[in-house]
């Protein structure tokens, strides 16, 4: 019997993807899986008796990198290497960063400029979602040019103010992406219904977070995901919706899926695990996000979306802030900050709140954290899967440690975590990128600058 000498071998894990699970020796060379099952030895051998082995998370929703805007630049508590790491230490080998432009920016510069930052700092593998504001004559070769380059998405805020001034400019770039296989991702609230709301709400001296949820009212939501939507149709273009908050708007978006077309949701942590009742609170303003926190209902319909398939990804939106920022008694409705740390926490929490208390089954959890976000952002099966061929993205997960979250312990820079005391069943043991150990019991190993900007290709349908 011949025996392959291999990197690394993992022993004896229940080894969980989208589609099945079984116990199962994986066999990893030069970062990629090259055996399943059968004699081989490893230079390097993790034992995972008694533990799972899980594709690594792929949150393609985060924010690393600064906003610009117009002359002044906007950074966020976490970077590439402090945003990374948290993905490390959560269970996260791949994320989407979302990248702003600087004026007169072309996209594939954009690209180009925040992938640079991220080859030299991130810790894991990671795209780039160049962020559209501006289209313009020159858009469709833009669109043209990244599909050749493998960046392969854009991201489009209809919460922007002037998105109705430029609206047919915006529906020639979605024509655009859709033809060269581009998925574009959309925040769905609508720029005139918040100002209109914010507006009346500060005329009559509502100036407080907690009056934050009626001045992005559900409408404003529903209505977004309704016009895109039918942008979607009337051009053929698949559609993302980013962080889906509303019953309302995923009722619109499962219709329209029922009509046959490519509609695929994205929900985010605060809204399984959080009402709009936390407004009321002297921490209120820690719970400030876009769209902001519903009711019991919307909560309620988003698991079932979960659990169902009406939803397709929970990806976290990653935005931090630190608490003074957060809390700055200053901030009214109109200049609150939106925005949490989510990375480290993502795939412990809905583990423990999800898989646990018997909300999702293991392959439910697997696709919603992993494989259905690389499916739509054409990464699949290189992320999102534990095959012969695929990357070694793996995480060894210990199915029953309890571990307290203690925001000031993590990884980000934010310093807190809106689950701060939660006691959490379920954790990774170890994180393994493209073969190699990056988080081991509780330490991040490895240096800012190992992560890879990854091409991509078109989107894929589930």
């Amino acid at each position: 019997m011949t025996v392959t000498e291999l990197d690394l071998v993992v022993r004896n894990g229940l080894v969980v993807t989208g589609s099945g699970e079984s116990v199962t020796d994986i066999g990893v060379r030069d970062g990629v899986i090259v055996q399943l099952g059968g004699s081989m030895t490893g230079a390097r051998e993790i034992d995972a008796t008694g533990r799972l082995v899980l594709p690594g998370g792929v949150d393609m929703h985060v924010h690393l990198s600064p906003v610009e805007v117009g002359e002044e630049t906007m950074p966020w508590a976490d970077d590439f290497v402090s945003g990374s790491r948290a993905a490390a230490a959560g269970g996260v080998t791949t994320i989407g960063n979302i990248g702003f432009g600087k004026p007169g920016e072309r996209l594939v510069d954009l690209v180009q400029r925040v992938g640079a930052d991220g080859s030299r700092d991130s810790l894991v593998d990671f795209v780039v979602h160049p962020v559209l504001m501006e289209p313009d004559e020159g858009t469709a070769a833009d669109i043209e040019r990244l599909a050749e380059l493998g960046h392969t998405s854009v991201k489009i805020f209809m919460s922007i103010g002037d998105f109705d001034v430029k609206l047919p400019a915006f529906v020639n770039a979605l024509d655009s992406a859709g033809k060269h296989g581009l998925l574009s991702m959309v925040h769905c609230e609508d720029a005139c219904v918040i100002e209109h709301a914010t507006a009346g709400l500060l005329a009559e001296g509502h100036k407080e977070l907690q009056y934050y949820p009626d001045s992005h009212p559900e409408l404003s939501e529903r209505m977004a995901v309704n016009r895109i939507v039918a942008i979607a149709e009337a051009t053929g273009a698949p559609i993302y919706i980013v962080h889906l908050g509303s019953a309302a708007a995923l009722t619109e978006a499962r219709a329209a899926r029922a009509r046959g077309q490519r509609v695929y949701v994205e929900t985010r942590p605060i809204y399984l695990y959080f009402t709009e009742e936390r407004f009321a609170g002297e921490d209120g303003p820690l719970f400030v996000g876009n769209p902001p926190l519903r009711g019991a209902g919307d909560q309620a319909a988003l698991w079932a979306g979960l659990a169902a398939g009406h939803v397709d990804t929970c990806c976290t939106d990653h935005a931090a802030w630190t608490l003074e920022d957060k809390l700055d008694p200053e901030l009214t409705i109109a200049t609150a900050r939106p925005g949490m740390s989510e990375l480290e926490t993502l795939i412990p929490v809905l583990y423990s709140e999800g898989v646990r208390k018997g909300r999702l089954t293991l392959q439910r959890f697997v696709e919603v954290t992993s494989t259905n976000a690389a499916k739509l952002f054409g990464l699949f099966p290189q992320k999102g899967t534990i095959a012969v061929g695929s990357d070694a993205d793996l995480v060894i997960w210990d199915p029953d440690a309890h571990r307290p979250i203690v925001g000031a312990e993590g990884m980000s820079r934010s310093g807190y975590s809106l689950y701060e005391g939660w006691d959490v069943v379920g954790a990774p043991a170890q994180t393994i990128s493209r073969g190699e150990v990056v988080y081991s019991d509780g330490h991040v190993q490895g240096e800012p600058g190992r992560g890879r900007m990854l091409r991509r290709g078109p989107t894929r349908d589930l």
